[in-house]
């Protein structure tokens, strides 16, 4: 596989064993380095302080955030401590408001991001500002992992479900994930309710099929109708049908703040999806 850098960013120490079983996993598979980010999070916002306050408040925040790095960083290290791979452990803290620059910047040299699932019972709002920073500001593929998924059928699943819409971002998912889909038995590009009229009506997700195919991926194309109410929703049962190991698919392919108000395929399978998600953007 062409991964040789691997990053993760951990802000609970809660979610370190699950996320770090898939990165460890991932890593050991690619003969890559995993670097760890044990990120503690001020989560205060110093300019709605009364005044006279704000420094102390900040002072106390910071404090706080960087107990929680120092939490999690302990959890990471006595993980890692046996591990046969090539890892490295950092702690830093940033304010909420800054985690898109923080992150963007540590995570844009890496080949893959290893994230936790970022909503969920118990899930701060930090774990959603990370994996967009990591998407969209460090433009790194990101591997999102539920804290029950199998670590042995993510790093070589055996059937990927590929969501096809003719996106750039289902594109750059794509690419990104093809070492894994080298390995697949079989991989199953998925077109939900195609459009009647464009230059592929004919003969949808045969392009990417054909590039797929060309590089020695065992590929299946499935064209299905929009029969739940949300794209989502069809992806998903046709995942459960198919007994597939991996989703692939573009991330946010409207805008975020769309997507946070209305919803979109993105952010429902972030919140629903019980398989791992490789994205990209």
């Amino acid at each position: 596989m062409a991964y040789k850098t691997l990053i993760t960013v951990l802000t609970d120490a809660t979610l370190v064993a699950p996320t770090l079983a898939e990165a460890e996993a991932l890593a050991a598979r690619s003969d890559a380095h995993l670097e760890v980010l044990c990120l503690g999070v001020d989560r205060s916002q110093a300019g709605f302080y009364y005044g006279g306050a704000s420094a102390m408040l900040m002072e106390q925040s910071m404090a706080r955030a960087q107990g929680e790095a120092n939490e999690v960083e302990s959890a990471v290290r006595a993980y890692l401590k046996t591990s046969t791979i090539r890892w490295s452990c950092e702690a830093d803290v940033a304010q909420i408001t800054d985690i898109p620059h923080r992150v963007g910047l540590r995570t844009r040299f890496a080949d893959v991001a290893v994230l936790p699932r970022p909503y969920g019972k118990d899930r701060g709002s930090e774990l959603e500002a990370v994996a967009e920073a990591c998407l969209f500001n460090g433009s790194v593929p990101t591997l999102i992992v539920p804290a029950d998924a199998d670590a042995s059928q993510t790093v070589v699943p055996k059937r990927i479900l590929v969501g096809w819409n003719e996106s750039p971002e289902a594109m750059s998912a794509i690419r990104a994930a093809l070492p894994m889909m080298l390995e697949a038995d079989k991989v199953h590009v998925v077109v939900v309710d195609p459009p009647a009229h464009g230059p592929n009506r004919s003969d949808p997700g045969g392009s990417v099929s054909q590039f797929l195919a060309r590089h020695g991926v065992k590929v299946e194309i499935d064209v299905l109708s929009k029969t739940l109410p949300r794209v989502s929703d069809v992806l998903m049962r046709h995942a459960v049908d198919m007994k597939a190991d991996l989703m692939v698919m573009g991330g946010y392919g409207h805008s975020r703040f769309r997507e946070a108000v209305f919803g979109g395929a993105t952010r429902n399978l972030l919140e629903a999806a019980t398989l791992p998600l490789f994205m990209a953007h």
